[in-house]
């Protein structure tokens, strides 16, 4: 049997004007400092959370609306060397998307509107990004406004067992 936590995570895309608690927000914040990160090489991984409405309309302006209006937005950004930042940045987006969802709220990852942010160095120093990092996966979380449409998942990908 599946956990349903992992059933019941959708991506999100319209999102109600409700504030999400500070609580909440420390609890994904918890649990994105649980994610695994190849060769324990945890100093090239950092966030940025962002509660800040003017910053999110920033941000939304820069990435063409990609974030979706979302509350509270999870910049993960990532050392630009960084051999795993990519996959470290996805497991730790996992994280908070599945918390998001035992926490009754949706989100969505989002890579497009993470690497236009890049484009824009004076709105990252505004969020204290430092310049050899960049925003590798952004995660849009709040209320979900609509109910996301349930889909069996279970046989989605083909799997070969040996």
């Amino acid at each position: 049997m599946v956990n349903p936590i992992f059933e019941n995570r959708r991506a999100v895309r319209k999102y109600s004007k409700e504030a999400i608690s500070d609580d909440k927000i420390q609890e994904m914040i918890a649990v994105f400092q649980t994610a695994p990160c190849g060769m324990h090489q945890a100093d090239v991984m950092n966030l940025v959370v962002v509660k800040d409405e003017g910053l999110r309309n920033k941000i939304e302006e820069v990435t063409d609306n990609s974030c979706y209006n979302a509350p509270v937005l999870f910049l993960i950004n990532t050392k630009k060397d960084s051999e795993f930042g990519e996959r470290d940045a996805s497991v730790a987006a996992e994280n908070i998307m599945l918390e998001a969802t035992d926490l009754s709220l949706g989100s969505i990852y989002i890579m497009g509107g993470a690497a236009r942010l890049n484009d824009f160095s004076d709105l990252q120093q505004e969020l204290g990004i430092d310049p050899e990092f960049q925003t590798t996966v952004i995660v849009a979380v709040g209320k979900s406004a609509v109910e996301p449409e349930k889909e069996d998942r279970s046989k989605r990908y083909h799997v070969t067992i040996y």
